[in-house]
């Protein structure tokens, strides 16, 4: 498949945040909505529970509702709180070098995925990532040298809670810190069970466990891929080789420090890499984030796009998913 990702730039919401709603609220209404409107949460219901567990970020919702129409379903859709159930695979680990890296694996659906690098600098904030949902986001830094990356927990248990990447949104537009990251991270209920990993500018780093049914877990893991503590859906373990990806992942910064370039290469080959698209998780890109420099890049096995948090540029890029054979014979 061809891929065209767009790095794009807006200081507040404006009208280039509007055309990209334009442009991809039709698709995201029709995934909103295929439980039936009656299973999503009111507007109210919505609103309140922003005002309460993330206030901060309220006054940036209110102005993206009105960039979006001021409609009472795009409303409900942009607070993501109780969407429906999505899954996703993904591998992060964080290399502990000098200047310690945030390099990630992102594993989901090709054709549920924005390919959008987002930049903005709202409420004084700027912050850099990999937009989903509009606004948020499934990685990213800010400007205090704070960078975050999520995984999927590996457990079915769905409740009342938000989407994730609105999770990461507001950890990077009000934290400067891991401890502080933690901290939010602890206290907001997430929908769904995924792995944090967040890396702050003075080498500090956590991984939160979280789930929508029992209290943060919060630990000082710098690998993570599709389970929590323990495997507890034993089919999903299997199909994305959860275990297997964690203990290679482990095995590279226990048995020895490999230099940096080579393994962040790792990603970019089996086990971590996955070509698993027609089952919806696929890798679509490695992420690489050096948060003491302001420097994110995206990597495929055929290319790399270093982006830069204080001096980025709006582009577009062309990537190739590789062909599932042509992966299997480099490793042969």
């Amino acid at each position: 498949m061809e891929l065209w990702w767009r790095a794009i730039s807006e200081a507040e919401p404006g009208p280039k945040w509007a055309g990209l709603f334009a442009e991809l609220w039709p698709a995201y209404k029709a995934w909103w909505l295929r439980e039936g409107e009656d299973a999503r949460p009111t507007y109210l219901e919505c609103l309140r529970a922003l005002e309460r567990h993330m206030p901060e970020i309220v006054p940036i919702y209110e102005q993206l509702c009105a960039l979006a129409g001021g409609g009472d379903l795009a409303a409900r859709f942009l607070s993501f709180y109780r969407p429906p159930p999505y899954l996703s695979g993904c591998s992060q680990a964080i290399w502990p070098g000098k200047e310690p890296v945030l390099v990630r694996n992102y594993d989901y659906d090709p054709r549920a995925f924005e390919r959008i690098v987002l930049h903005s600098g709202w409420q004084g904030r700027r912050v850099m990532g990999t937009s989903d949902g509009l606004w948020g986001l499934v990685d990213g830094m800010n400007d205090a040298g704070l960078a975050v990356s999520l995984t999927f927990g590996g457990r079915r248990v769905v409740g009342d809670g938000f989407g994730v990447p609105i999770i990461l949104r507001y950890v990077l537009q009000t934290c400067t810190t891991a401890e502080e990251a933690g901290q939010a991270l602890a206290r907001i209920p997430s929908h769904m069970s995924y792995n944090v990993t967040v890396l702050d500018r003075r080498r500090n780093y956590l991984t939160a466990f979280l789930s929508p049914d029992r209290p943060a877990i919060m630990t000082h893991a710098a690998v993570a891929t599709n389970h929590q503590e323990r495997v507890e859906w034993d089919a999903h373990a299997r199909m994305t080789a959860s275990v297997e990806r964690e203990r290679f992942l482990l095995q590279r910064l226990t048995l020895h420090v490999e230099p940096e370039e080579k393994f962040i290469s790792a990603f970019l080959r089996p086990p971590l890499y996955s070509t698993a698209y027609d089952r919806g998780f696929g890798t679509l890109y490695t992420a690489v984030y050096r948060p003491r420099k302001g420097e994110m890049e995206l990597r495929w096995p055929r290319g790399r796009w270093p982006l830069d948090l204080n001096d980025f540029h709006e582009a577009s890029h062309l990537i190739m998913t590789p062909d599932p054979r042509a992966v299997s014979e480099r490793e042969q």
